[in-house]
């Protein structure tokens, strides 16, 4: 299969026409003396559209990502975007890192040059990764699939193809959060043999838990977990009722208002980070809008939020899981899953409660997250 590299360039006229969209952007009103229990807060959101119009500059932070190696391959007919960047170290394992909505392949941005080279920032050399990042089908760069049924269990055969027939690796390491654990899990209980170890940040959403069928012969731990997860779905949970039922109808909107799509994201961000509902204390400015510009430029929130209906309607059973699993739990995050199932179902050789950072977890701390990485995936690397 071939690879082809790829930069990102953006045209001047595509973003003259963001600009055009923000300054005209059409408000709706917003009830006093609310913060976010509506949704997005129209202060905070009106004083990042005046940042976007006015200071950010996406030529710079487009620069800043091309300084990494971006190549594009055809894998099952769709041309898959990836950040390829090979260690420093003596020995470096290959690691294909997943992502998940709404975030991006910029996840993991923070913590390419750690994994690769650990000696620069104090860690040892033997540490190393070659790391790979992939854009997932139908988000940023990757193309957009035409057809249904891309859930996460194909996603997880594209990335073995692309591992091992694209880039010559016949053992590896794997990480995921969000879509990016599901996906991760289905590449260990698929292709278990190429599979060193496999690294997870969340377990998503345990559908067999919270069955009616099973509410008779769970565990109290695992009891309080349908609960607190029924009541999350409940009062966070809108998002996966639209996008895996209507998100065509949803994209009409967020693909047309740059606004309407920042607002969708970064409710997001605020609600699942470790933020005590101040972004700021996490993210800055340029990282939350160059995610929120790579959903743009793209034109993929259509295409990205299909991948709830797709896991939903098509996604086949997962069976136990036998590869290697290190769990690291950031203390913050949502819908923290219950330690009993995940020991009945994964191959759990760590277990970790990291005691602060959310659902961005490599994002938001990052240099916690290298040091699971490491620590996790330290004992297996004679197996490459």
């Amino acid at each position: 299969m071939s690879i082809k590299n790829f930069e990102i360039n953006v045209s001047d006229d595509l973003l003259n026409d963001l600009k055009y969209r923000l300054i005209h952007n059409r408000w709706p009103d917003q009830y006093k003396n609310i913060e976010w229990e509506y949704g997005t807060n129209q202060e905070y959101l009106k004083s990042l559209i005046t940042y976007w119009i006015e200071e950010y500059d996406w030529k710079k932070q487009e620069q800043k990502l091309n300084q990494y190696h971006h190549y594009i391959s055809s894998i099952n007919g769709l041309d898959i975007h990836f950040i390829h960047e090979h260690g420093k170290g003596p020995n470096p394992i290959p690691i294909i890192l997943t992502h998940g909505w709404p975030d991006s392949f910029l996840r993991y941005e923070k913590i390419i040059h750690y994994l690769t080279d650990p000696a620069k920032y104090g860690g040892n050399p033997n540490d190393s990764f070659d790391v790979i990042i992939p854009s997932l089908p139908g988000f940023g760069f990757s193309e957009k699939p035409t057809n249904s049924g891309m859930n996460n269990s194909v996603i997880a055969n594209i990335w073995a193809s692309l591992m091992q027939d694209v880039l010559g690796y016949h053992k590896y390491a794997a990480s995921g959060g969000d879509i990016g654990s599901g996906v991760t899990r289905y590449l260990a209980y698929s292709h278990p043999d190429s599979l060193i170890g496999i690294h997870l940040t969340d377990i998503g959403i345990i559908k067999q838990l919270l069955s009616n069928n099973m509410r008779d012969t769970v565990s109290d731990e695992e009891r309080n977990y349908i609960s607190e997860s029924q009541k999350w779905l409940s009062t966070e949970g809108a998002y996966i009722s639209l996008q895996s039922t209507k998100p065509q109808s949803l994209s009409y909107g967020l693909a047309d208002s740059p606004v309407g799509l920042a607002a969708w994201i970064i409710e997001k961000f605020q609600s699942w980070s470790d933020c005590n509902g101040n972004l700021h204390t996490k993210f800055s400015e340029d990282e939350l809008l160059t995610n929120i510009m790579i959903y743009w430029v793209t034109n993929t929130i259509d295409s990205a939020c299909r991948i709830y209906y797709e896991n939903t309607h098509s996604l086949p059973q997962i069976g136990p899981i036998q590869v290697p699993t290190g769990i690291s739990l950031f203390s913050k995050d949502i819908m923290t899953p219950p330690k009993k199932w995940v020991l009945d179902n994964l191959n759990v050789t760590s277990w970790s409660v990291i005691p602060k950072g959310g659902h961005f977890t490599a994002m938001e701390e990052p240099e916690l997250f290298v040091n699971e990485i490491r620590n996790f995936f330290r004992p297996y690397r004679e197996l490459v």
